[in-house]
């Protein structure tokens, strides 16, 4: 039996957001080390806006940099819409995250899907699995790319990415990335990594804050019940990490952990 997923929750978002910036960077700082630059995957949701608060906040020093030069951006999912459409992950991400990146700071490097597929999703899919090999494959062949950070968040079904509950998509196991034309969530038309993907990356983060989440979360750590956020903690185990305020963990029997790196 691997090590166990960890569990970090937090009295509120205002004190999640540190811990959470002191774990990706130090995912980071990993991520350079390894191959100079740090591969990040995220996902739509309410995770940008905790994710702005987490890494615009000031400097505490040397060690607390967000090196956004050497970030290179792929989305877990993206809707198949364009990009300044209101269903675009790209579009939220970039209000929440990076148009509040300041002006005198290096910008990350961005991956956005290509909006001449959007009427075909298998080949938007395929498409943004080419970006993918690109980046990840350049120089030799790779079975699976392996990001050095998923940021992803649980809907209240126990979906992330775009990886549903009962989906056949959970069973796809060639593909990076993958289109779905009929996701329970609208908009129906989406693409995805694929559930290889997400469970070969070095580390995996959860963000999910609010009362709302707290039965969903039950669910996941208790009972698994196949949901795919409990299909992510089952593969990576202690690779994954998730940051939680109190409300979502509310009745949740499974162990807390001191947040420590």
């Amino acid at each position: 039996m691997g090590k166990q997923t960890n569990l970090y929750s937090f009295p509120d978002v205002d004190s999640l957001a540190p811990a959470l910036r002191a774990y990706v960077i130090s995912c980071q700082e990993a991520g350079l080390a390894r191959h100079g630059v740090f591969k990040v995957a995220v996902s739509g949701g309410s995770l940008p806006k905790t994710l702005a608060k987490a890494l615009l906040g000031p400097s505490s020093g040397p060690n607390d940099q967000v090196k956004w030069d050497k970030w290179e951006i792929f989305f877990a999912d993206e809707r198949a819409v364009p990009l300044d459409h209101e269903d675009s992950n790209y579009r939220l991400v970039k209000e929440e995250l990076l148009d509040k990146i300041p002006d005198d700071q290096p910008q990350p490097t961005v991956h956005t899907i290509d909006t001449a597929y959007l009427n075909d999703t298998q080949e938007l899919a395929d498409q943004y699995e080419q970006v993918l090999v690109r980046s990840f494959a350049s120089r030799d062949s790779v079975k699976l790319p392996i990001f050095d950070l998923l940021l992803l968040g649980s809907g209240p079904d126990g979906h992330t990415c775009s990886l549903f509950p009962g989906h056949e998509l959970l069973r796809e196991v060639n593909a990076w990335v993958a289109p779905i034309e009929d996701s329970p969530k609208p908009p129906p038309r989406r693409i995805t990594l694929t559930l290889p993907v997400v469970t070969h990356a070095v580390r995996v983060a959860f963000v999910a804050t609010g009362a709302g989440k707290k039965d969903i979360l039950k669910q996941i750590f208790e009972a698994g019940n196949g949901l795919p956020c409990a299909l992510v903690n089952e593969a990576t185990g202690d690779r994954c990490s998730w940051f939680v305020d109190d409300a979502a963990v509310e009745g949740v029997s499974y162990p807390r952990r001191p947040f420590s790196l």
